[in-house]
């Protein structure tokens, strides 16, 4: 992949005994996505995730989805956290906090983020069935939790209420996305990075 100079992209392979995945992002990007994944719910949510929070993601996965989705659901949220902290660079200039609340239908959701090299990770959800067609719900916690511990950033996700499973976790998706989005933003009034340590 050619990177113009100054372009926040990253990309990453990992490949195990038990998933083959390669992922790139670009976090100034225009919503597009490629992705060919073996979890088509997984494939919808990224996709809701990378258009409202404007980054260009390429997701190609494989992985042992006849055990289950775990693994490669995992390795995925592995790989993309790598490549936000790894496109973020020294994180010069950005907003760092975003608090975001989205509805879908009757459900709401809340993603509250700090990119703060601090990998930190509350999640306050239950929902009203344990899967969405083959999908187990567990999973986002298990997305979500490897995405900020490989980012380093702050993550609180909060689902308010709601009684569809699939409204619910899409809510999320999409809040994590603006909420990213926000947080990642350069701000022309911050000089340096936006910590009084001088570093993030």
């Amino acid at each position: 992949m050619t990177v113009p100079a100054g372009a926040r992209v990253a990309e990453v392979a990992r490949k195990t005994n038990e998933t083959d995945i390669k992922l790139s992002l670009g976090v100034d990007g225009t919503g597009s996505v490629d992705l060919e994944t073996d979890v088509p719910f997984l494939n919808h949510m990224l996709d809701l995730f990378a258009k409202h929070g404007q980054f260009d993601l390429k997701v190609e996965a494989r992985g042992d989805v006849d055990i289950d989705d775990h693994h490669t659901v995992e390795d995925i949220g592995i790989c993309l956290g790598q490549t936000l902290r790894e496109a973020l660079g020294d994180k010069a200039g950005i907003k760092r906090y975003a608090s975001v609340f989205v509805p879908m239908d009757e459900a709401l959701a809340q993603v509250v983020v700090d990119v703060s090299n601090r990998p930190h990770f509350e999640y306050r959800a239950e929902y009203p069935s344990a899967q969405v067609g083959s999908f187990s719900t567990e999973l986002v916690h298990e997305f979500l939790w490897k995405l900020a511990l490989e980012a380093r950033i702050t993550l609180h996700v909060i689902v308010h209420y709601g009684k569809n499973t699939h409204h619910m976790i899409e809510a999320v998706f999409k809040a994590l996305g603006r909420a990213l989005d926000e947080a990642t933003t350069i701000d022309p009034r911050v000089k340096g990075v936006p910590s009084t340590k001088g570093v993030l």
